[in-house]
Parts: structure tokens; sequence; C-alpha cells
């Protein structure tokens, strides 16, 4: 499968939520997930740093902004709306090696969502 339609199927599948089985299986058995909150192996740390990502944005509505191909090269930029926060900056890169995604990096801030009633925002940010 070539690089494009390995990231096209990875985005598609993302934003279809699939089970972390099926999302995690368009990852190479040995893949690399590199994001500030730590290093993760394998597809078992896929599925880790899935999890984090789902309890700093719990029922994210996810918005690709921008879409880079370059080689085996990928990039991603993108916003997200959640329950109680929000992210501006979302940058997710790929590389992309026989079929498989062999490393990605994530990069997000997830902001919070000013409280519902007048007077509350505290302008706190929590970055992963």
């Amino acid at each position: 499968m070539r690089t494009r339609s390995v990231f096209a199927d990875h985005l598609r599948h993302a934003l279809e939520e699939e089970p972390c089985m099926d999302f995690c299986s368009r990852f190479a058995e040995d893949c690399i997930v590199v994001t500030s909150f730590g290093t993760f192996h394998g597809r078992d740390g896929v599925q880790m740093a899935a999890e984090l990502l789902e309890q700093a944005l719990p029922n994210a509505r996810y918005h690709y902004e921008d879409r880079v191909h370059q080689g085996e090269l990928c990039l991603l930029g993108w916003t997200a709306e959640a329950d109680g926060a929000r992210v501006d900056d979302g940058a997710d890169s790929f590389l992309i090696q026989d079929g498989a995604i062999k490393v990605m990096t994530i990069h997000y801030t997830a902001r919070p969502l000013p409280p519902a009633s007048p007077g509350g925002d505290d302008g706190s940010v929590v970055r992963l």
C-alpha cells in the first residue's frame, strides 16, 4: 500500500472512531509513537497513546486542517473540540514504510473551555 493510501486510510478510520484493534493494525508491530507526554513502542504503545488522548479530549470531534505528503513522510495539522477542552495547535507527523506507520509524532495543547457560567475562565493550559 502506498504512503498516501496508508495516511488517508488512517485518517478516515480515526474519524470513524474504530475500535483500537482495527486502528492499531495500520501501525507496524515495531512502531514508535513520540509525544510530549511520553514515547510508546509497538501496537500496545499506540493503544496507550490513544487512551491518553481520549482522557485529555473526551468525546473529541476532530477537524483535519492541513495534510502534507512528501515521499514516506506525512504531516497532519488538526484542531479538536471535546467535552471541556479544545485544541487549536494539533500536529502529527508520520513515517510510513512498507504499507505501515513506522513512526508517529503527536503534539497538541489541550485548553479548557470557559465555564458555561460567567466569570470562571482562569486561562490555565494543560500541555501534553
